[in-house]
């Protein structure tokens, strides 16, 4: 089963690109959208995913491990069920026996939709806190501790930002004590400011996380267009990293040279400069051990240095 809360209206046999409260859906293996019919009640889904998530961890302070995907904009729905089972694979294939769930909000299948998907990506970060994050800080016992990842793409890195910031200005998620363990972050689709140490868009983000991961690839030709959008042009973190020297718990990962290398006949095909993590093993690999925490960040057999000591992505040795 592919686990999926769906913050989209219902149409038809599916589901349209309106907001609308969450639905919590169980999809079989061999169906190939995400459909109404799918779906299960709330306390049923999260039972099925704290099971599957205590599938075993390498980490010795946890009893397993649950990962949340949150996509981009100009996302069908199908897309995002192909992206989340790909991360599923990509984890499995080194290792990961927790469990993979995605938050599915209402961003269209039309690229000119961009700004209209950006109203829609805030309104849904309230439903990531109250649904995901909250839901399952509230299970949290000290005989039963799963860590919380939550791995963001493009515009989900916006969500994940605005979630955050909403979580402390609600005294139901305030009041708790909660954090996630990792945050990582591909292809941002948010600004280098947004993300500095004093910038109070991200200080409830740093403040609810172990670190921070920011994959970044100088080379990814949409976020390049997406910049030129927005009237202020600002420099987006997934295309240039974050500014130095970053806050302390932030891993600043450079990817250019890595996709370079391993893809010489792109950046011609800008979707694939965007969404190339999904398909890379040796990427896969390097979140696996981001989450797994059993290394310091700097050891990673994925991870070499630049000549300006920023940490960059590379293929293990042999």
């Amino acid at each position: 089963m592919d686990y999926i809360f769906v913050a989209r209206s219902k149409k038809g046999d599916g589901f349209g690109d309106d907001p609308a409260t969450s639905h919590f859906v169980a999809v079989p293996g061999n169906a190939s959208n995400i459909l109404f019919k799918h779906k299960i009640t709330k306390n049923e889904w999260r039972k099925a995913v704290m099971d599957e998530a205590q599938g075993g961890t390498p980490n010795p302070m946890t009893t397993g491990d649950i990962v949340f995907y949150v996509h981009g904009f100009n996302n069908s729905q199908k897309t995002v069920l192909e992206r989340h089972r790909k991360i599923k694979k990509g984890l499995a294939a080194h290792g990961f026996k927790g469990v993979v769930v995605s938050f599915d909000w209402p961003s269209g299948d039309v690229a000119l939709n961009y700004l209209e998907d950006r109203d829609k990506a805030k309104a849904a970060a309230h439903q990531l806190v109250t649904e995901g994050i909250a839901l399952f800080a509230r299970l949290q016992e000290p005989d039963c501790r799963v860590d919380m990842h939550i791995l963001a793409h493009s515009m989900g890195s916006y969500v994940v930002r605005e979630a955050f910031d909403d979580a402390d200005d609600r005294m139901s998620v305030a009041s708790q004590s909660w954090s996630v363990s990792q945050v990582l972050l591909m292809a941002a689709d948010v600004s280098v400011h947004s993300l500095d140490a004093d910038n109070s868009k991200s200080s409830s983000l740093y403040r609810h996380c172990v670190r921070l991961t920011n994959y970044y690839n100088p080379r990814d030709e949409i976020l390049s267009v997406s910049a030129v959008k927005r009237i202020g042009v600002a420099r987006r973190a997934g295309r240039v990293g974050l500014d130095k020297p970053p806050i302390e718990k932030a891993a600043n990962v450079y990817c250019g040279e890595y996709f370079k290398k391993t893809y010489p006949a792109l950046p011609v095909d800008a979707q694939h400069s965007h969404a190339w993590f999904f398909d890379d093993a040796v990427l896969m690999q390097d979140v696996f051990y981001t989450i797994s925490g059993g290394l310091d960040r700097n050891e990673f057999p994925t991870r070499g240095v630049t000549d300006q000591g920023n940490l960059a992505l590379q293929a293990p040795p042999g």
